[in-house]
């Protein structure tokens, strides 16, 4: 009965494209051989964009290290319910889990098929569910009141070099080494520090000081504390390091702490022991040295804004913070953030933003990073009058539409006056019909310079 059953190549494309998944099937040779309206939908494509080509050559993104149907190829074993998060030809964020499959025909690899499932929806409502989980959780942490704002739960990322960042940061979080946190402006190193604090087990107070333009003396009371009367005015008080004792003490931008100051931070790394200023006696602390630099360490270290020794005993645990223009597929999901955090904060409605001012938050550079972004989407939050952020709702990032625009055209202004002047002359004298006292009374001048003027005028060529 079976026998007489046959489906035709129509009847199987037919069945293909019903199914609700994407399909990229591959000869052994990796050419597409079939790619449905689905798989296209997902990638932001059209089906004859990667019909009969090299799947790496349709997908330069790919390379044969990251791509699971050259991994498949390669291993003939299949890879099952792998989820993946990407950004598409058209910037669309899309969740999708997949299932890659070998083909093999009589013990031959004739190729390789990759099932796609869109689950971007259910993934949007995961990140909501998670997000009100992160804010129930920041609650809780800051009724303890220990100087905190941030958690782990707020490092918004998709990016691999910055989730492999975040969980070196978790892993710290279990120890009590001494850490060095490098990143530009802006990249959120105290959102890091505070998480990774905030993931101890250590009960007392997190402290932060920025050591940028602070003289010595100033720094060093303020580490360390005073006692009475160890110069004029000072009083007996506490510095940050007792303040911060059973918790930790983050110093931003160390590099800029002078280096006398570093060789007394360094006896504190060493020993744990603290002496106020003008003290006799030393003071055993226990506190976890967190500390910051905007710039290069190398780079630090060679121009000696920071001791090579006191660079050794911080770098324990080293953390690199990816800037945000190495990590542009995070920039949607923290537009989307931010608009949510100022729509609460201003009572706003934004549901959205425009494609077109999107693409150009997408393509800028951002020299100052997060933060430049949340300040952008702050301001733009304050003009907003409906339920989309507009390109108008951003004039901070467009150009000036009254700016003078030099070009070579533009003649020297020497001989811009001396037409002026010229075209000036000549009219009063033929209002005047040629007589110079008057022509010198209407340009109130002397009949003399007038005259000079006249004399030194030179002659009109016939192309003017």
């Amino acid at each position: 009965m079976n026998e007489n059953i046959s489906i035709t190549d129509g009847m199987f494309k037919a069945i293909l494209e019903s199914i609700d998944e994407g399909i990229h099937v591959v000869d052994n040779k990796g050419i597409t051989i079939y790619y449905n309206e689905i798989a296209a939908r997902h990638d932001g494509l059209q089906v004859e964009e990667v019909l009969g080509k090299h799947y790496l050559e349709a997908f330069p993104s790919l390379s044969k290290e990251t791509s699971t149907l050259s991994h498949v190829m390669a291993t003939r074993k299949a890879i099952f319910n792998k989820d993946q998060t990407y950004q598409n030809v058209k910037g669309h964020f899309i969740s999708t889990v997949n299932t890659t499959l070998p083909i093999v025909v009589n013990g031959e690899l004739e190729g390789a098929v990759e099932i796609a499932r869109d689950i971007s929806r259910i993934k949007t409502l995961s990140d909501k569910v998670m997000e009100l989980q992160a804010k129930i959780n920041k609650k809780s942490i800051r009724e303890f009141d220990n100087g905190t704002t941030y958690t782990f739960d707020d490092i918004l990322t998709n990016d691999e070099t910055f989730l492999s960042v975040k969980a070196r940061a978790r892993k710290a979080a279990e120890l009590h080494s001494p850490v060095l946190v490098y990143g530009e402006t802006g990249t959120g190193k105290e959102l890091i520090v505070q998480s990774i604090h905030n993931a101890s087990n250590r009960s007392g107070p997190f402290i932060a000081q920025n050591c940028a333009a602070l003289p010595a003396t100033i720094l060093e009371s303020i580490l360390f504390g005073t006692t009475k009367g160890s110069f004029t005015g000072a009083e007996e008080r506490e510095g940050l390091f007792e303040l911060a004792d059973g918790g930790t003490l983050f110093l931003d931008e160390v590099n800029s702490m002078p280096i006398d100051v570093q060789a007394k931070l360094l006896r504190v790394l060493e020993d744990g022991v603290i002496r106020r200023v003008g003290a006799v006696k030393t003071r055993k602390v226990d506190v976890r040295i967190i500390a910051a630099i905007n710039e290069e360490p190398e780079v630090a270290l060679q121009a000696k804004r920071l001791r090579v020794d006191l660079f050794y005993r911080l770098n324990v645990i080293y953390l690199r913070i990816p800037p945000l223009r190495a990590r542009r597929q995070d920039i949607p999901q923290l537009i989307d953030h931010f608009i949510d955090k100022y729509n609460r904060k201003f009572h706003k409605k934004v549901k959205m933003i425009r494609d077109d001012a999107a693409d150009y938050l997408y393509e800028r550079n951002w020299q100052g990073n997060v933060r430049e972004l949340e300040h952008v989407i702050q301001s733009a939050m304050n003009f907003a009058d409906g339920e989309m952020l507009n390109m108008k709702d951003f004039p901070m990032l467009q150009p000036q539409t009254n700016e003078v625009v030099m070009n070579k055209s533009i003649e020297p202004l020497r001989e811009t006056l001396k037409k002026t002047e010229r075209r000036i002359i000549e009219r009063a004298m033929i209002a005047s019909e040629g007589n110079v006292k008057k022509a010198a009374k209407q340009l109130c001048i002397p009949r003399q310079t007038l005259q000079y003027k006249l004399a030194k005028l030179p002659k009109r060529s016939s192309a003017e």
